[in-house]
């Protein structure tokens, strides 16, 4: 089988890798479309991950509308040579409309219910449309459910071992209390229209409070003013889930981190304006069904749970349990993936 496999942000190559090497071991043959985004490229060459790249991804709504053209032309070339018999991706224009050219079934991968603007013009053209099974919308005969998260194609027991050298690599001892602080861009598409929780002086609040019980480490794709700058970690990027499962605490505006750190047993509080009634489904079932991690709307509620957790002398024991028993109940992703991309044809 030829898979031809999208990807345009870094969650994808930590999403997919395993799924490629597995299938590649089986025989299939696969070829990689890139978008460069932030550090997409460069964690497909530390996983020795030939690709083709097409273009960047622009932070704008309008500079990605202007390059999906270009996109669409240079993935039909490629295609083209590659002859797929398959294409394999998150809901991304170019690839949707590739595969209706040429009459190829077209899989999507996809977990993020606010995301209706590329889903409006992808999914009519998709196969089939995989999701976790807390996903909230019924996407019709085509909607297919898995009990995972993608997040579990890569942070799974059979993936995911964690290294202490991340401890090291940062000064920090064996033990040690820190807390991990993350700030994303909000620059996708799905984001338009939303923002983080805290705004400059919340962010200067939430670190003032932390650092009183344990080390602050901030990760942030934004600019930090001066006086936060010295809290920004240096680290490879393939490190950052090393770095999450051993600390005590994850709190930000991030999506995806929060997520990870869930299906790791680290506690996490996630503030940004996604959380209410409506919030997607993974977070929903996270807090409520699992307690791994907490959702807020507001910077004052999240900063007050953080310093409620940190105050917590049972909480690594607490959120080991919660997380076997996560563990028992969700499959491994990338395994998922090659089962169901082998049977689709």
């Amino acid at each position: 089988m030829r898979i031809l496999v999208g990807m345009m942000h870094p969650k994808h190559v930590y999403m997919f890798k395993n799924f490629i090497r597995v299938m590649v071991q089986r025989g299939h043959e696969v070829r990689i479309v890139t978008v460069e985004k932030d550090l997409t490229e460069t964690l497909l060459k530390r996983a020795n991950l030939p690709y083709d790249h097409i273009g960047e991804n622009p932070t704008s709504f309008l500079g990605k509308l202007f390059n999906t053209p270009l996109w669409i032309f240079r993935t039909y070339n490629i295609s083209r040579r590659f002859k797929p018999d398959i294409f394999v991706g998150q809901a991304f224009p170019h690839f949707a409309h590739v595969a209706a050219l040429q009459g190829k079934p077209y899989i999507i991968f996809e977990d993020s219910e606010p995301a209706h603007v590329v889903q409006s013009i992808t999914f009519p053209f998709a196969s089939s449309i995989v999701t976790p099974s807390c996903y909230r919308e019924d996407l019709g005969k085509k909607h297919v459910k898995s009990e995972s998260y993608f997040e579990l194609a890569y942070l799974h027991p059979n993936h995911f071992s964690p290294s202490k050298s991340v401890l090291k690599d940062l000064g920090l001892q064996d033990g040690e209390k820190y807390v991990v602080v993350r700030f994303v861009s909000w620059s996708a598409v799905h984001d338009i229209g939303q923002e983080g929780g805290f705004n400059l002086e919340k962010k200067r609040e939430l670190i003032q409070e932390i650092a009183k019980y344990c080390k602050v480490i901030v990760s942030s794709e934004s600019p930090l003013p001066k006086d936060l700058e010295k809290y920004r970690i240096t680290l490879a990027p393939d490190k950052i889930h090393d770095l999450v499962y051993y600390a005590t605490l994850v709190i930000g505006d991030s999506q995806t981190m929060t997520t990870e750190a869930g299906v790791l047993g680290t506690p996490a509080i996630r503030c940004n304006s996604f959380v209410g009634k409506d919030d997607m489904g993974n977070f929903l079932e996270l807090e409520n069904s699992y307690g791994l991690i907490f959702n807020y709307r507001s910077a004052d509620e999240a900063i007050g749970k953080a310093i409620e957790l940190l105050q917590d002398n049972t909480i690594v024991e607490t959120w080991l349990a919660k997380r076997k028993r996560l563990l028992k109940e969700k499959c491994d992703f990338s395994q998922y993936m090659v089962e169901y991309v082998e049977g689709y044809l």
